[in-house]
C-alpha cells in the first residue's frame, strides 16, 4: 500500500461521493472505500460528480460493514468536527498525514474515516479507529460537506510528500535591473521631484529621499520595469520622447498626437 485508504462511511449521496473522488484525484489518492452508501453503487450521479476522476470511481469498493472495509489497515483515523467520548489522541491534518507517510514507509496500511453528511460517525465507529483526525475549523461553525473534509486532508497528504519537490509551473519572473540602472533612475526621480519643488521643507529632503529609494528598492524593479518609470517621469517632465514617425510620415520628438 503506498497511500492511505479514504473510506466513506454510509455516504447519503452519491454527488457527495463523486465530488470527494475527484478530490482525492486531484491529490494523487485512490483507494475509495464506500461502506453501504444510501443510493447504492455504481452510480451514474457519482460519476457524473467526479467531473473525470474516473479511475477513482472505477476502483471504489463497496463493503457492507465498517468492519469489513478496514480488515486490512494496520492503522485507522476517524474525522470528527467535535468532542468525543472515546478516549483517543486527537490530531491535525498535517500531523496526520506526515504520520500516515512514516507509518506506510514501513509497511503498515492506513486508512482515514470519513462519516454520513449529517450525522458525521457514531462513536461505536470511532471506536474502531487509532486515533481522531479533527480540522481546525471555526468552533461556530464546524461542519463540512464530505468532499470539503477529504480535499483538506488529501491535500495535507500530498503537501507531506513534497518535500524539495517542485510545483508543477512557477512564475516565469525577469531579472531584477543592475543597481546602475536602478540608481539612474532613482537620480532621474529626484531631480524631477527638486524641479516639482516636492522636498518641502527641504531640510526634510535627505529623509523623505531615503524613503523613496527603499520603497522602490523593496519592489525588485526589472529593466524593464526601470525604462517605464524613467518614460513616465520624462513625461511629467515634458521631456521629448525618443524620435517618432507621425501619421503624415514626419519625424518628431513631441508628445502626443501628431
Amino acid at each position: 500500500m503506498t497511500e492511505p485508504a479514504i473510506i466513506l462511511v454510509q455516504p447519503q449521496l452519491s454527488e457527495n461521493i463523486g465530488t470527494a473522488a475527484r478530490a482525492m484525484a486531484n491529490f494523487g489518492l485512490g483507494d475509495l472505500r464506500l461502506v453501504t452508501p444510501r443510493e447504492g453503487w455504481p452510480s451514474d450521479k457519482a460519476r457524473s460528480a467526479a467531473s473525470g476522476a474516473d479511475q477513482v470511481i472505477d476502483g471504489a469498493r463497496v463493503y457492507a460493514t465498517l468492519a469489513e472495509a478496514i480488515g486490512d489497515l494496520s492503522f485507522v483515523y476517524a474525522t470528527t468536527a467535535r468532542s468525543r467520548e472515546v478516549a483517543k489522541a486527537v490530531v491535525g491534518p498535517h500531523e496526520a498525514a506526515a504520520a500516515t507517510r512514516a507509518r506506510i514507509s514501513a509497511g503498515n496500511a492506513v486508512g482515514i474515516l470519513f462519516g454520513r453528511e449529517r450525522t458525521g460517525l457514531d462513536n461505536e465507529e470511532v471506536s474502531l479507529a487509532d486515533e481522531i483526525l479533527t480540522l481546525p475549523v471555526n468552533p461556530a461553525f464546524s461542519s463540512l460537506n464530505i468532499a470539503q473534509a477529504v480535499l483538506v486532508v488529501a491535500y495535507e497528504w500530498r503537501l507531506s510528500g513534497m518535500a524539495g519537490a517542485a510545483l508543477p509551473f512557477a512564475a516565469d519572473l525577469a531579472a531584477q535591473a543592475p543597481r546602475e540602472q536602478l540608481i539612474g533612475m532613482l537620480e532621474h526621480l529626484e531631480a524631477a521631484l527638486d524641479d516639482a519643488g516636492f522636498f518641502r521643507p527641504s531640510e526634510k529632503r535627505p529623509h523623505i529621499t531615503l524613503a523613496i529609494r527603499a520603497m522602490l528598492q523593496r519592489a525588485g524593479l526589472t529593466e524593464q520595469e526601470v525604462r517605464t518609470l524613467r518614460g513616465m517621469i520624462a513625461a511629467l517632465e515634458g521631456r521629448p520622447t525618443r524620435p517618432r514617425k507621425t501619421a503624415k510620415g514626419a519625424e518628431t520628438t513631441e508628445r502626443g498626437k501628431a
